[in-house]
């Protein structure tokens, strides 16, 4: 169970105010606890349509707008398998693919929010495409098996760095004729 932040009722006028973000509510709307506020970021009010780049911040793909308009403009996002602009109008069921190297994401939106919330709750405004979802863990288990075999067992040693210097200023002495 979610305990809800105390509201407090100031006789100067009927509204109610929340100490979490010192917003005030309108009290024909419900009170949503912290964990659905994101869905309902204007209380009551849930956006039908919204920016991509804003739902590529808030949903956490990309630390800022800037940097998510930038991937747009450079192809790095489809919707519906189209080449889009930054404000691109995108709702609750559009079929998103985002690049982010070296992996593709392929996500459906199932929420809209217009502030970026933690993590966990950026979470819930998508669901990735379970045929997505096996081909990143299948392309993250083969980089590990690939940094493995090329990670040098060791250090080299002092005798070995000697060899490497002697390889090194050889290479740079050889002139071709």
């Amino acid at each position: 169970m979610l305990l809800r932040p105390p509201l407090l009722r100031l006789p100067s006028d009927k509204s109610y105010f929340c100490y979490d973000h010192h917003k005030r509510y309108d009290k024909r709307y419900p009170y949503t606890p912290l964990a659905d506020r994101h869905l309902y970021p204007f209380m009551g009010e849930t956006p039908t349509k919204m920016r991509l780049d804003k739902w590529l911040w808030a949903a956490r793909f990309f630390k800022t707008r800037t940097l998510a308009a930038a991937a747009i403009n450079g192809g790095k996002v489809h919707v519906h398998g189209q080449r889009v602009k930054p404000s691109k109008e995108i709702q609750v069921g559009s079929q998103v693919e985002i690049t982010k190297e070296p992996y593709t994401f392929e996500v459906v939106v199932t929420a809209l929010s217009s502030q970026r919330r933690p993590a966990k709750e950026a979470s819930l405004l998508y669901q990735e495409l379970p045929q997505s979802l096996a081909r990143r863990q299948e392309e993250a288990t083969h980089r590990r098996l690939q940094q493995a075999i090329m990670a040098p067992a060791k250090r080299p040693d002092k005798k070995q760095r000697r060899q490497i210097h002697r390889f090194k200023r050889a290479e740079n002495e050889w002139q071709p004729s």
